[in-house]
């Protein structure tokens, strides 16, 4: 089969290998859609956390399962699943008290430990998430959802509530969707036109491109950049709640008077928990739309030359990699 590695930062190259055994509690899946994450982005770039060389991208998928051990969960041959990447302990306290997503010897997939831009994979059973209704394409976009919904989740957003979202790639596109329908008031932060624009016609909120005097109840960060999030301490409303989604490996700094002044709430958000069937069922039942979010495709082989060239800041929301037989 063909697998994706990247060696090195700036580095991806098309390799053969043999498909993975199953273990015990394991399904050989047969992967249809991988999307293409800031994460990814920043791995490629060399400037991810948690991350080590080489290394199988992939974490956001849409596969069809091949085998399965017995469950009762009816997933068996044929069954198109999302896949929940991040692969707990189940013994740590995180584990014990139920945020298995911020697990301490977590495993994500495509990061800590080799993802899915393959042919064919081996995951634990209880990781899939199977939907006899939505297209790969819909499953693919699962788990850049959970992120903005676990988000909104964490920011305890009440109807009526003023949010404001800073940033508006995937996740903040995502969390956009969960706070409209929680009932927020929603704006949206974003310096690039093209962005702005696109979340304009398709989610009909209204867009800045620099912030104003409002406050907002809640603030979500979701743009990994450091002055971008240092910022967004100020945008909060006496009392507010922050959320701060994106991820740097440099240190945070904010005024401790204002801090104290306005007695915020700042909560760290990572990846998603329990968020899955509650997106896959909201998908099925057409309450939210999947319909803007892929922008750009390539097939498998195509990754080590196109994906360097993805126009991030050029009206790039969601680059999705479509895996065919001849990558089996």
């Amino acid at each position: 089969m063909r697998q994706i590695v990247l060696e090195q930062p700036g580095r991806l190259v098309s390799a053969t290998a043999r498909p993975p055994g199953c273990g015990a509690h394991e399904a050989l899946v047969r992967v249809h859609r991988v999307g293409v994450c800031g994460t990814d982005q920043h791995a490629f770039e060399g400037r991810q956390p948690y991350f080590t060389f080489p290394r199988i991208l992939g974490h956001e998928l849409a596969v069809e399962v091949i085998e399965s051990p017995p469950n009762a969960r009816g997933i068996g041959a044929g069954t198109r699943c999302a896949v929940e990447p991040y692969l707990e302990c189940g013994e740590c306290h995180a584990c014990r008290i139920g945020k298995t997503n911020c697990c301490e010897r977590l495993r994500v997939l495509g990061v800590h430990t080799d993802g899915g831009m393959r042919g064919w994979f081996a995951l634990p059973v209880d990781h899939l998430h199977p939907s006899p209704i939505l297209s790969f394409d819909q499953l693919v976009l699962v788990e850049p959802l959970s992120i903005g919904a676990h988000a909104v989740t964490r920011s305890q957003l009440q109807p009526g509530e003023a949010v404001v979202v800073v940033g508006a790639g995937p996740i903040g596109w995502a969390a956009a969707q969960f706070a409209l329908a929680a009932g927020g008031r929603v704006r949206v932060l974003e310096i690039d036109p093209c962005r702005r624009q696109y979340i304009e016609k398709h989610l009909g909120v209204e867009t800045l491109a620099e912030p104003d005097d409002r406050r907002a109840d809640v603030v979500i960060d979701a743009t990994g950049n450091l002055a971008a999030m240092e910022r967004s301490f100020d945008l909060v409303a006496h009392g507010g709640r922050l959320v701060l989604v994106g991820l740097v490996t440099e240190r945070l700094s904010f005024n401790d008077p204002d801090f104290n002044r306005k007695e915020l709430t700042v909560l760290a958000s990572r990846n998603s928990v329990g968020e899955f069937p509650r997106i896959i069922r909201l998908l099925e039942q057409g309450q939210i739309s999947s319909a803007p979010w892929i922008t750009h495709r390539m097939a498998l082989a195509e990754v080590p030359e196109r994906f360097p060239r993805l126009p991030w800041r050029e009206g790039c929301l969601k680059a999705v990699i479509e895996v065919g037989e001849d990558d089996l």
